[in-house]
């Protein structure tokens, strides 16, 4: 018996053993994998519509069918426990277009919580969400999409773009397809539809909440320098027991897309693909023309050869109706170029009728792409020097990538000799200054309109200046670059422009960029503009708006100097105790009296002439919201105890000498300073 007791225990212990080492392999599988193709894997992988593998082992998500969705993933839920959510995965891809140069639609990697997905709808929406669900935070849908058709829906930046995504396909971070170069140290384009093979890795940190994604052409080892770079926390969005895998759609045009392998890792970087295991892929076949269909094109083509040659004088004559300049250097930027050619359909051929204004940047026309239907607004730049030229695209292609909801958003641009065009969103409510100035215009901005307005710009001023990846300094704050929507929300625009004539102006001349009455004082000496130097022009804007008067000039009703400038004339009020005497008469005392006084003093504030006695963009958005109090306004700027006094008595220095004033206030001799810079515009 006790021999028997023995061998009982010894059993049970070996099957412990074998269970737990059975449950380590599970867990194993759950946590990494890998398949250098796909051949053997019809049980291994979760398919439906029209993801199927083909005999060699490739995995084909969609064919040239229209209008349909397909979706394949790893069988089993992956465990995204509590600090537990890093990972790292790999897949080589192609996509084949049906009809060169046209494309529909693309690949997306999802970690989703369900493999069901019969409610998504193909073409846009990629078959993962449909017209209701997109953007529920109920999907708790992370995803990287490879899209080949720019949805101005969905706010894409172009026809072939990785976009990362969380529960909607308006993707919170995108890059044009593009790899760095270690080797050449540049970025090159990738077509994501070119039929070629590439290869991309994606991966999230949970550390760091970073998500990182890399692409390259399909054996080109992985570049030093990612395409995006995201801080992203992952914890609120991936529930414990998540999908991995694929989803695919066509549309009115379609695609091949194939999947040649596939790599994933929760421990770790993702295993390596063996690229010689992977399948090949097929040769790139586009339906071929009926012989009837050969036949009437060659007649066609017949007859348009016999009118060319005919039309070929009247030809010469218009080419250089629609001539562009093209250099070299701009091929990197061509997916942010639009065409000459659509702009002057557009606008119809720059037409008076459709002339929107006229400012110190140029004219704006209102148009209508021929391509897209959209309306846009088309701003027309003389500029003869290209000194500086290839820096200012590149800005522009970099500007392109600023999304927020009150900022104007800038589509791309065109070049001609001696020519710059810029595409905006087009604002159907036009500028602010019309408004608040134009008395021949009937302003309907009453003062909740105007306080949503100034909100709106310190909200794209503290994006600019403080939460977008780069620093972007504005330069030219002011009533004429806030446009206003359909909703009449504020639009930020000419941000950067200021820049433009930085590059093509002499360094050692004294021009001064800039709008007189908006320009800090500093600028005068230091030449170099700030956050604090923008933070100075819209102090002056918050006037603007509260008083409805331009910064300088005769005040209407006031007497002596000081009137001259509106800064005098409301720190005079302010310290009067008369302050709420500057609001806008317009408004016939129909505001709200704490928030009036809230923001002629914070426009005081940020008026100061001591740059470093401005708040900054992120104090004024708290004090504006409510979250910080105001600070007490001085009652006195002395100019012997500031720093910045003492340089300005160097008035050689200045671009002109200065009128004589008889304001009594130190803020009046700032306005005397801003009255002589030299009018940059």
């Amino acid at each position: 018996m006790a021999l028997m007791a023995i061998s009982l225990q010894y059993l049970l212990h070996i099957s412990t053993i074998f269970l737990i080492s059975g449950a380590l392999t599970l867990a194993q599988d759950e946590t990494q994998f890998t398949y250098n193709g796909f051949r053997g894997s019809i049980n291994k992988l979760h398919v439906d519509g029209l993801a199927t593998i083909l005999p060699n082992g490739l995995l084909q998500m969609t064919n040239y069918s229209m209008r349909n969705t397909s979706h394949a993933f790893y069988p089993h839920p992956v465990i995204f426990k509590p600090k537990h959510l890093s990972f790292s995965t790999t897949f080589a891809f192609a996509m084949y277009p049906q009809v060169p140069n046209h494309s529909g639609h693309g690949i997306v990697f999802v970690i989703s919580p369900s493999t069901n997905f019969k409610h998504a709808l193909s073409s846009i929406y990629l078959g993962l969400v449909n017209t209701t669900s997109d953007g529920l935070s109920s999907n708790h849908i992370f995803a990287v999409e490879l899209d080949t058709i720019q949805t101005r829906e969905f706010g894409d930046i172009d026809d072939s773009h990785v976009g990362i995504d969380v529960n909607s396909l308006r993707s919170i971070d995108a890059a044009s397809s593009s790899y760095y170069s270690d080797k050449e140290g540049v970025n090159k384009t990738l077509l994501l539809n070119s039929g070629k093979p590439m290869q991309i890795w994606i991966e999230y940190d949970e550390a760091q909440m970073l998500a990182n994604v890399t692409l390259a052409p399909l054996g080109h080892p992985k570049p030093s320098k990612c395409l995006l770079s995201k801080h992203i926390d992952l914890s609120t969005i991936l529930l414990d027991s998540m999908y991995v895998g694929f989803s695919s759609s066509t549309g009115k045009v379609s695609n091949s897309h194939y999947i040649l392998g596939w790599s994933w890792s929760q421990s770790g970087k993702a295993k390596d693909l063996d690229l010689s295991k992977l399948p090949s892929l097929p040769r790139i076949k586009h339906k071929k023309l009926s012989s009837n269909k050969l036949v009437f094109v060659l007649l066609l083509s017949v007859v348009l050869l016999l009118l060319l040659v005919i039309a070929g004088v009247f030809w010469f004559t218009w080419r250089k109706k629609y001539e562009e300049l093209h250099e070299s250097w701009e091929k990197e930027y061509a997916p942010h170029r639009l065409s000459y050619k659509d702009l002057f359909v557009a606008t119809k051929g720059f037409k008076e009728s459709e002339l929107l204004g006229v400012g110190g940047f140029g004219k704006v026309y209102k148009g209508v792409l021929p391509s897209t239907g959209a309306q846009v607004a088309v701003k027309q730049i003389s500029h003869d020097s290209n000194q500086g030229m290839k820096e200012f695209v590149a800005e522009i292609s970099c500007m392109r990538r600023l999304r927020h909801r009150n900022l104007v958003q800038l589509l791309g641009y065109c070049r001609r000799k001696g020519e710059l065009l810029l595409v905006y969103d087009y604002m159907p409510n036009g500028s602010l200054d019309k408004l608040l100035f134009d008395k021949f215009e009937k302003s309907n901005l009453c003062w909740s309109s105007r306080f949503n307005i100034i909100k709106g710009v310190a909200s794209a001023l503290l994006y600019l200046h403080e939460e977008w990846e780069q620093v972007v300094l504005h330069r030219d704050v002011k009533a004429s670059n806030v446009l206003l929507d359909a909703e009449m929300n504020a639009r930020l625009g000419d941000f950067g422009l200021a820049k433009l004539y930085d590059h093509s102006i002499d360094p050692r001349t004294t021009h001064v960029v800039g709008t007189i009455g908006y320009i800090a004082p500093e600028i005068s000496t230091t030449r170099k503009p700030t956050t604090s130097t923008d933070v100075f022009s819209f102090g002056m804007f918050l006037l603007e708006v509260g008083c409805g008067r331009r910064p300088t000039g005769k005040q209407d009703g006031e007497e002596g100097a000081e009137a001259l400038f509106l800064s005098d004339w409301v720190y005079n009020c302010w310290k009067r105790g008369e302050i709420l005497k500057a609001s806008d008469p317009r408004m016939e005392g129909d505001y709200v009296e704490y928030e009036m006084e809230l923001i002629l003093k914070l426009g005081l504030l940020c008026l100061n002439p001591i740059a470093e006695g401005r708040p900054t963009m992120q104090q004024v958005v708290q004090i504006l919201t409510g979250n910080a109090s105001l600070p007490d306004l001085p009652s006195e700027y002395n100019p012997e105890t500031s720093p910045f006094w003492g340089g300005l008595c160097n008035i050689d220095s200045m671009p002109s000498s200065f009128p004589s004033s008889s304001g009594t206030s130190s803020l009046g001799v700032m306005s005397s300073i801003n009255s002589v810079l030299h009018y940059g515009r």
